[in-house]
């Protein structure tokens, strides 16, 4: 019992970082109809982007944990986004009302640019990051295994709460929310009826990298190191997260980060570690053969 209750809280904690990087995907979906293949890129640019920010404030002599934390959260959020809104203003943006396979192979060219952007800057060696967070509570103990929930955990599930609150209250009670609701359901009406289309799917972009800042920060704080291919293999686990739970719904790339974070932990934990991604992937095929628009997606209805 100890054993599962440590790999559940594992499991949530990695579910919490995929579900915050699934949620980028699953917003630009939601209003473009466009999987943008690169935000997985622009998580490790935000990892990157953190790791820096870090190591600049420590040789300036910023030391106070939670100060240098919030300057390196401001600076990563800010820095990515603005990486986000270049992408969308010069890849995708000029390609948006062509036919629908170019967005796509756009993507997958702004992701190689990102990996070898950042591999040429950075090096290709994987970089560190000594501990920051430390510490931790012990929950309770069975025989000699202690079930431990450390304060990185704790932050990074209290984070990705905070966050999906935040963005529930955006998208349901402010007038940014309703234009992407608007643009969701039909773009050409929402233009016609006042909402500036491209305003609103830019700030969609920009909405999508600031979150996967935090998810690149959160990754470093908790594995403590990253390299120039972490976007790749995250943002795919992100995108099936996505496509698991719904593309198109927020609760549902949160729900489907969760899932895939479970599945990976428990997987590692009682069978062999080298299968993880097969049972993930495996499970997201099975879902999908009886939920074809995901657990909490909704079929698209064509109107005649």
């Amino acid at each position: 019992m100890a054993y599962f209750l440590q790999q559940l809280i594992n499991g949530v904690t990695l579910g919490s970082i995929y579900g915050l990087i699934a949620i980028g995907y699953t917003m630009v979906y939601g209003i473009i109809g466009m999987i943008n293949f690169a935000h997985g890129d622009i998580f490790m640019v935000g990892a990157f982007i953190a790791l820096i920010a870090f190591l600049a404030l420590t040789a300036i002599g910023v030391t106070a944990i939670p100060l240098a934390l919030l300057l390196v959260l401001i600076i990563a959020i800010g820095l990515t986004s603005v990486w986000g809104w270049t992408v969308e203003r010069v890849a995708y943006r000029p390609l948006r009302e062509s036919f629908r396979l170019a967005p796509l192979i756009t993507a997958i060219g702004m992701s190689i640019v990102l990996q070898n952007f950042i591999q040429i800057a950075q090096g290709a060696r994987v970089k560190p990051l000594q501990p920051v967070i430390t510490g931790g509570y012990e929950l309770f103990k069975q025989g000699s295994f202690t079930v431990i929930v450390s304060n990185i955990q704790i932050l990074i599930v209290a984070t990705t709460v905070l966050v999906m609150g935040a963005f529930w209250l955006l998208i349901n009670r402010t007038a940014l929310g309703r234009s992407q609701r608007a643009c969701e359901q039909d773009r050409l009406m929402a233009a016609l009826s006042g909402v500036d289309v491209d305003r609103t799917i830019s700030l969609t972009f920009v909405l999508g990298a600031g979150l996967a800042a935090v998810a690149g920060l959160l990754y470093l704080l908790y594995y403590g190191v990253i390299d120039f291919f972490i976007g790749f293999i995250v943002g795919i686990k992100a995108f099936t997260a996505a496509v698991f739970g719904g593309i198109g719904s927020i609760p549902g790339a949160m729900l489907g980060g969760l899932v895939i974070g479970l599945i990976e932990t428990f997987w590692s934990a009682y069978f062999t570690i080298e299968y993880k991604d097969v049972a993930a992937f495996s499970m997201l095929a099975i879902v999908l053969i009886f939920f074809p628009t995901g657990l909490l997606g909704r079929p698209e209805v064509e109107k005649v």
